[in-house]
């Protein structure tokens, strides 16, 4: 296998380009020995991965090359590094443009990568406790007065595709007849 993963790789890191220190690394949940669910790496890279020692933001800023590969398994892996990392600015713009089929992103997904909450990370909570996820719908649970635009949103209206303050856990943004205002978390509920 690992000869496989040398000629695709033309011996180098699939993730970073490093041309030492190279292995194999079957991409989970994969149990069985297999090329194409395998990448070939580094050990800077399996450490990191592994969580062997800390995610280093700046080395993987190597990601805006490699994920545009075409070998699904480095698809994953990158996809989940940049969900690791996603409280910097730049990874969510990567994963914004990146484009897996429905299998691949299927995969990518198995391991619970863009559920995982990283420590520090900005944490939107409704008025019962529920999280928070952009595109939500929630619904007022009290009358608020809008400033500057003159009028008062109703308790019990909708608003719809929620988008979060990435910054900000109390705020949220929404349109509430046909203004964009920012609501406090306190005031909404999930529906």
């Amino acid at each position: 296998m690992d000869q496989i993963l040398i000629t695709r790789s033309e011996n180098k890191c699939e993730l970073c380009g490093a041309t030492e220190n190279l292995s194999s690394y079957q991409v989970p949940p994969v149990k069985e020995n297999n090329s194409d669910k395998a990448v070939y790496i580094c050990d800077t890279c399996k450490n990191q991965i592994e969580g062997n020692t800390d995610l280093d933001a700046n080395h993987w800023r190597c990601l805006n090359d490699s994920m545009w590969s075409q070998v699904p398994a480095v698809q994953v892996m990158v996809w989940r590094i940049l969900n690791r990392i996603k409280a910097e600015v730049w990874p969510q713009d990567l994963l914004d443009m990146m484009y897996m089929d429905e299998e691949t992103l299927q995969w990518a997904k198995a391991t619970g990568e863009d559920q995982q909450n990283e420590e520090g990370a900005v944490k939107h909570i409704d008025s019962n406790g529920a999280t928070l996820t952009d595109g939500d719908t929630v619904t007022l649970i009290k009358d608020l007065n809008v400033k500057g635009a003159g009028f008062t949103a109703k308790r019990g209206t909708a608003v719809r595709n929620i988008s979060l303050v990435q910054d900000n856990p109390e705020h949220i943004e929404g349109k509430v007849s046909g203004q964009h205002i920012v609501i406090l978390t306190k005031f909404v509920k999930k529906q």
